[in-house]
């Protein structure tokens, strides 16, 4: 018979049970999850999914942005917006992400924590038995005795974890040292510090809350943050419905805005006043300045100025004499020149007209453009620069019904244009306006502009967790510098009798290994060998 036609004599591996397999399948998985490989990857990902929230308009900052986008692009806008592109970071896919980093961080952590305990519980290793084979090698003969020659030794290396242990011949003795323990350290606290930056900033999100307003810099009434009502938009934590915010009340006294020769901004600048605590009682105003990434900080909220725009003011003068006078912030559409775009609605003062029906006739409505420093292509407006030097503006003038007694929310910056269309608000005049400058309607409406004020965009925001985000990246760099400039190093001594008649003579073996990187290290073993060890031979004995 030949080998080919022997028969398998090995016993068959047992079958596993299926509850086998799946603890099995389980314990795969959670390892492959708590590796620092895993970890890194997840991390990876989870700053390439940042990228589109910086990217795309994110339906929490700015929905009107998001709306135009979508409009801008009917077919890949939908997909997009499935993939919830739009709200990245209260997406599924990011969410899971941070999960999942936030997992794999902690099962790779706290196994390395217990075992860098038991490392520093743990004396050095023993002398290996052929120190010859090591990076770095030493042997010498001096005179003195082994005892002698550790005990120097021992009391040169301060800093060191040291153990001083017999030998394997007579008289031998050996001594371990170790150093750098301070890498790991420091690598751990890193770990332990992204942790901590992970779930600052989600107790930050969980516990804090974010109001936007927008408020005419003009010293008038200002806000209070009493309600979310107060503000344009308003996004509280998952555990905050937005009460009980910190009492803040501020007025918006004025702003400017510094330009280069480009018109590019250079810097916003707004005086406010402001009430906190116990100001509120006393009912006591504080001046300061905020400007952009200069905030005020109070009571524990920050308030930024984010930015700015113009509100034009109108008024218009009905038939029998009164007037309404309306001042509206406008969007910027460009961001160079600041050319905007709005609308206003004015509706006639009680009692002019004997019907409801007849007032809803005569509602005003201005569409148009404004330009804070005005240069026209014929008849067309267009803004030369976004100071505000010779506004004026191109309005779209219509009378009619405007929609404002059906209860259908609308934009501030356009009119309903399914009003138009049944002809229910109707176009009456179509002019361009310099401050003081009036147009009549057929009805003997006079429409004035008045000129425009400045706008400020004022955020209150609330983060709990914000000053231990700051505590938790300040010792993740820390522990990152740590590991990368501490070198985990041992070095190891044999001392063994020369065998002389004379018993004070030892020869010496030192090796040296550096367990990261050997950069470095070679030198560093060099100057220890000339600092722990008499290299002066021994005379030689005559016989």
């Amino acid at each position: 018979m030949t080998v080919l036609d022997q028969p398998d004599i090995r016993p068959p591996m047992p079958r596993q049970s299926p509850l086998g397999r799946l603890l099995a399948l389980l314990r795969n998985t959670w390892r492959g999850l708590t590796s620092m490989r895993t970890a890194l990857v997840l991390l990876f990902l989870l700053a390439l999914g940042a990228i589109p929230g910086a990217l795309l308009p994110q339906r929490s900052l700015n929905p009107q942005k998001v709306a135009q986008y979508l409009a801008d692009r009917p077919t890949l806008g939908p997909w997009m917006d499935r993939l919830q592109l739009f709200d990245v970071f209260g997406s599924f896919w990011f969410t899971a992400i941070y999960a999942l980093l936030f997992i794999s961080l902690v099962g790779c952590v706290v196994p390395r924590i217990y075992d860098h305990y038991r490392a520093l519980r743990t004396p050095p290793v023993r002398v290996p038995r052929n120190l010859a084979r090591l990076p770095h090698h030493h042997r010498v003969e001096v005179a003195l005795a082994p005892e002698d020659v550790i005990a120097q030794a021992r009391s040169r290396l301060r800093g060191w974890r040291v153990a001083v242990r017999p030998g394997d011949r007579d008289g031998e003795v050996t001594l371990s040292a170790e150093k750098g323990y301070l890498r790991e350290l420091g690598n751990l606290v890193f770990h332990v510090s992204l942790l901590g930056v992970l779930v600052t900033f989600a107790l930050g999100k969980l516990f804090g809350y974010e109001g936007n307003v927008i408020v005419i810099a003009d010293d008038g009434p200002g806000f209070c943050t009493t309600s979310p009502a107060v503000f344009d938009s308003f996004k509280a934590g998952n555990v905050n419905d937005g009460t009980g915010m910190t009492p803040l009340c501020v007025r918006v006294k004025d702003f400017k805005a510094d330009y280069l020769d480009s018109g590019q901004a250079e810097m916003f600048t707004s005086n406010i006043a402001y009430q906190a605590g116990n100001d509120l009682r006393d009912n006591h105003w504080r001046d300061t300045t905020i400007q952009v990434n200069h905030p005020l900080r109070v009571a524990g909220d920050r308030l930024y100025l984010q930015g700015h725009g113009f509100a034009p003011t109108f008024t218009v003068t009905f038939p029998n004499g009164q007037t309404r006078t309306e001042t509206m912030q406008w969007r910027p559409d460009d961001a160079r020149t600041f050319l905007s775009s709005g609308a206003l609605r004015i509706d006639p003062p009680g009692g002019m007209y004997p019907t409801e029906q007849e007032r809803r006739k005569n509602q005003i409505a201005i569409e148009g453009l404004f330009a804070p420093k005005a240069f026209m292509h014929g008849s067309l407006l267009t803004s030369a620069f976004p100071r505000m030097d010779d506004p004026a503006v191109a309005v779209d003038i219509y009378r009619g019904d405007t929609g404002l007694d059906t209860g259908k929310p609308q934009s501030i910056f356009g009119l309903d244009q399914e009003m138009v269309r049944q002809g229910r608000l109707t176009k009456e005049a179509r002019v361009n306006l310099r401050p003081g400058e009036s147009a009549t309607l057929p009805n003997g409406t006079k429409v004035t502009f008045d000129g425009a004020k400045e706008y400020v965009n004022l955020q209150v925001s609330h983060d709990p967790a914000q000053q231990w985000v700051l505590v938790s990246a300040i010792a993740m760099l820390g522990g990152l510098l740590v590991s990368l400039v501490v070198r985990r190093r041992r070095i190891w001594l044999r001392a063994t009798p020369a065998g002389t008649v004379d018993q004070r003579h030892s020869v010496v073996e030192m090796g040296g290994l550096a367990r990261s990187d050997q950069a470095g290290w070679g030198s560093e073993f060099d100057r220890l060998r000339d600092r722990l060890l008499d290299t002066t031979p021994a005379p030689t004995t005559g016989e």
